[in-house]
């Protein structure tokens, strides 16, 4: 199963990947994770990374792809992966699609886990984090039960600075700005599914799996 995970940024994509890996054997290949490991690694294309990134430029689309294409090459990649970050527009997806054709491994599924915007503010707005443990709550969701202190291990619960309305807003008007359009994208090739990202993680799974059964 060949998948590229769409989603607005608090909508569930991270945990729902974690779970389909498992499932299907298959790995998740995140951009970010691909950089970080090509710079640290000091290849070819992490030392070209690097420099555009020490120059407070973007890594370019053709470093990504390489990396893509490389990490496409590792036996873990047989049965499928599950590409998350990327494509980020539809030039992206694009350029993917024409490397994808040539190693032979053509995307079979844009998943979108969607979620509305008032439900993504208060998710992401609402956060809180644990300054001892790192457990996360969330003050509309899933406050603890003292406010402000942790349930697991009693520590100060604290409320990131940039959890704030307008940053987050602005985020999401950034994804619906850019990548949002690939939701057309896969839906003109007849590949994308979508679920409901609200509710219980296992019923969401589930529907995914439902989902992905019809690919």
């Amino acid at each position: 199963m060949r998948i590229v995970l769409l989603g607005a940024p608090g909508s569930g994509k991270g945990t729902q990947a974690q779970r389909l890996t498992s499932i299907y054997n298959i790995p998740q290949i995140s951009t970010g994770d691909l950089l970080r490991a090509a710079v640290s690694a000091g290849t070819e294309l992490g030392l070209k990374a690097k420099a555009a990134m020490d120059a407070g430029a973007l890594v370019s689309d053709a470093i990504v792809l390489g990396m893509i294409r490389d990490r496409l090459q590792q036996d873990d990649t047989k049965n499928g992966f599950i590409l998350d970050g990327f494509p980020r527009n539809t030039a992206q997806a694009e350029s993917l699609d024409a490397l994808l054709a040539e190693v032979n491994q053509p995307i079979q599924c844009g998943l979108l886990i969607d979620v509305d915007f008032e439900v993504l503010l208060k998710r992401l707005t609402g956060r809180l984090s644990c300054k001892q443990c790192g457990a996360v709550f969330n003050r509309y969701f899933s406050p603890p039960q003292l406010e402000d202190v942790c349930d697991v291990c009693g520590g100060e619960l604290y409320h990131r600075a940039d959890d704030n309305e307008e940053t987050i807003g602005n985020r999401l008007k950034v994804y619906e700005q850019n990548t949002a359009p690939l939701i057309q994208y896969y839906a003109a090739q007849n590949k994308l599914r979508k679920v409901n990202g609200v509710g219980a993680m296992e019923a969401i799974t589930q529907a995914i799996q439902t989902e992905l059964a019809t690919v």
